[in-house]
């Protein structure tokens, strides 16, 4: 024996195809707002973080060059120092102008025989 299908039958939707559009159209204003903020928050941290990285830049450059002096400052007045103090006990004097001697080239061979 054949079983009977029944058949549903579904109700019509009517839409209203203004507010359809009206309501698609306010979401994707809202979208595009809120992907517009968050657009403008990355942009401002990435400009922050580009700001923070140049300040440690420089500031590491003016604590090399610090160290640096204060290396050397630390090398002279150790080493240096103790040289300066030793040069004026025996009354060195700075030099003022370079004499060369001049010597023959057979000198080495003249005294050889």
């Amino acid at each position: 024996s054949l079983s009977k299908v029944k058949t549903i039958s579904l109700p019509v939707l009517e839409i209203n195809w203004y507010r359809f559009y009206v309501v698609m159209l306010s979401c994707l204003v809202c979208t595009s707002i809120v992907l517009l903020f968050f657009y403008v928050f990355g942009i401002n941290q990435l400009t922050k973080g580009s700001y923070l990285i140049g300040n440690y830049e420089k500031k590491i450059n003016i604590l090399l060059v610090e160290s640096r002096d204060l290396q050397m400052n630390f090398a002279e007045s150790s080493f240096l120092g103790g040289i300066q103090d030793r040069v004026k006990e025996l009354s060195f004097q700075k030099t003022t102008e370079v004499k060369y001697i001049q010597v023959s080239d057979n000198y080495l061979a003249l005294k050889a025989k």
